[in-house]
């Protein structure tokens, strides 16, 4: 029976980065249209992305456990796999958690009355379970990167914007579309190290598709353009070249996926990856908020 710490490992928080993220950029992006912060929308929206994210988590070890996906992968506790955990178990556990990003959305939805929202919060759901759920995952053909961009990237990031002023704004944009990118990278990493065992399996993500040598190089080049990319809104947040700043963490891990032939060390590269998100959310917030107070 599995315990606490085991439970928690199975959610994999190094992994929640890629939720905070646009959290940040997302509320940021709120505050420099109309210089107003809303603690509560921004507070619903994080719950809402860290549940469905561990939900997911959960899902895909319920659904890879029970495959045999999972039986030689290098990487993070799986529950299933392990036997620590009943498949069961490990599923209503992703259910809870998507149950309970459910309410929290419609709370969210109620008090912004961004009602079209509700059909992109059960798409939402459905797409976390169908990852490697059900039986046709899309994550085994090679999609898994256009949920988390769509998901993780746009939605999260302008959906938070949405919800807090009613409309979406070209920060918004941009930065939904760097976070976006950092959030695939982060995956691109995460489904390098496991190319071998994905590909006995027939579970043919874009890394596998890619071959080793582009998967590595994708990673260096969605880093690269999501920093890159807020420039373009220097004109009207003149302070937004901070954004350079984040090629300092980023330098790392992007070295390791270029280097590093040994796959079980590119575990290191999801953790950096994790802290680049958040360098990266967190310096675009400062670039809007230093246009904001002065």
């Amino acid at each position: 029976m599995a315990t606490l710490s085991q439970w928690v490992a199975g959610a994999r928080l190094r992994t929640l980065p890629i939720v905070i993220a646009p959290i940040i950029i997302g509320t940021a992006a709120a505050i420099g249209y109309d210089g107003v912060f809303r603690p509560l929308p921004a507070l619903l929206a994080l719950l809402v992305g860290l549940l469905l994210q561990v939900g997911v988590n959960y899902a895909n070890d319920y659904s890879d456990g029970i495959r045999g996906t999972d039986d030689e992968r290098v990487g993070p506790l799986r529950l299933t796999a392990s036997k620590l955990a009943a498949p069961t178990t490990v599923r209503n556990a992703a259910f809870a958690c998507f149950g309970m990003a459910a309410a929290c959305g419609l709370v969210l939805v109620v008090i912004s009355q961004a009602w079209p929202l509700l059909l992109v919060g059960v798409a939402a759901i459905f797409a976390a379970w169908g990852y490697t759920g059900g039986k046709n995952p899309y994550g085994y053909r090679g999609w898994g990167d256009v949920y988390v961009f769509i998901f993780f990237g746009l939605v999260a990031t302008m959906g938070t914007t949405f919800t807090q002023i009613g409309r979406i704004t070209y920060p918004s944009l941009l930065g939904a579309i760097g976070t976006g990118l950092i959030g695939c990278a982060l995956l691109m990493a995460n489904n390098v190290r496991d190319i071998p065992t994905d590909r006995e399996v027939g579970k043919l993500t874009l890394a596998v598709r890619l071959g080793e040598q582009w998967a590595r190089l994708s990673y260096v080049l969605m880093i690269s353009t999501a920093i890159l990319l807020p420039l373009l809104l220097t004109l009207d947040f003149p302070f937004m070249w901070l954004i350079l700043l984040s090629l300092v963490p980023a330098a790392w891990p992007c070295w390791l996926m270029l280097r590093e032939r040994r796959l079980p060390k590119l575990v290191q590269v999801l953790k950096l990856t994790g802290v680049v998100n958040l360098v990266y959310a967190l310096l675009f917030a400062a670039a809007v908020l230093l246009k904001v107070w002065f």
